[in-house]
């Protein structure tokens, strides 16, 4: 139970500030926020990616290229141009390594506007710090874990935010439902999204890359956007008004 608990919350806590902070803040800026708030949200992407820490600016680049490029040659992460979701990964890693480290120019439209803490960046980054991010799951399995198949759920720690970028990349635009004709292959994986914190609303995000809210239908339920909501109202963050 208690490794259950610790996979779980990892997998939760990982994705919601993936999609929370590093894409509808970095990436789209659905919301502005203090600078004090801002290195918490830091801080807590860190502390809950672990070892598969992104960083914030080359996430928002790579993402804008996305949108910018959806399912054609030139974005980074379509499933349409990998024969499997592993070539997929292994492209999409050497394009974030290429922003991460700034070996590779932008185009215009795609830079500015996204948090940078280039301190932080730099440990969060480091080999060292994922190694013992490594290590400390390890050692948690090591003294929580009560059957050797528990074991097996260590690699899906080590890659957590590679993993849920993969899950949303190739299933996102590959498998479901449109709602709108957005001239690409973006789908909807699933009405109900609770696995990937409606992040699989991806038809419905790039017809409306600057809504807060990935649901559009009534039975389509996102549940980071109740919790953006508490937030705004806590003034915590103020939610920008959707635009086309």
């Amino acid at each position: 139970m208690i490794i259950l608990i610790f996979f779980l919350a990892h997998w939760f806590l990982s994705l919601f500030f993936q999609t929370f902070f590093l894409h509808r803040y970095a990436s789209h800026k659905m919301f502005t926020t203090h600078k004090v708030f801002e290195r918490i949200f830091y801080v807590m992407t860190y502390v809950f990616q672990g070892s598969s820490y992104l960083n914030p600016r080359a996430y928002a680049i790579m993402h804008r290229e996305h949108h910018a490029y959806s399912d054609t040659e030139k974005d980074p992460h379509s499933p349409h141009f990998f024969k499997d979701v592993f070539q997929m990964m292994w492209y999409t890693a050497q394009t974030y390594k290429m922003h991460e480290r700034r070996l590779k120019e932008p185009e215009e439209r795609f830079r500015g506007n996204y948090p940078e803490w280039k301190f932080l960046d730099v440990i969060a980054s480091s080999m060292v710090s994922r190694i013992v991010f490594g290590l400390l799951y390890v050692a948690f399995y090591v003294e929580f874990a009560t059957a050797w198949w528990m074991f097996l759920l260590l690699p899906i720690h080590f890659l957590m935010g590679p993993l849920h970028g993969a899950i949303v990349n190739w299933c996102g635009h590959k498998y479901g439902y449109s709602n709108f004709d957005n001239n690409d292959k973006s789908k909807n994986t699933t009405p109900f999204d609770f696995l990937m914190l409606g992040e699989l609303f991806q038809n419905n995000h790039h017809k409306r890359p600057n809504s807060a809210n990935f649901g559009a239908k009534w039975y389509e339920i996102d549940p980071v956007y109740p919790v953006m909501k508490l937030m705004h109202w806590a003034k915590i963050i103020k939610l920008r008004k959707a635009y086309a």
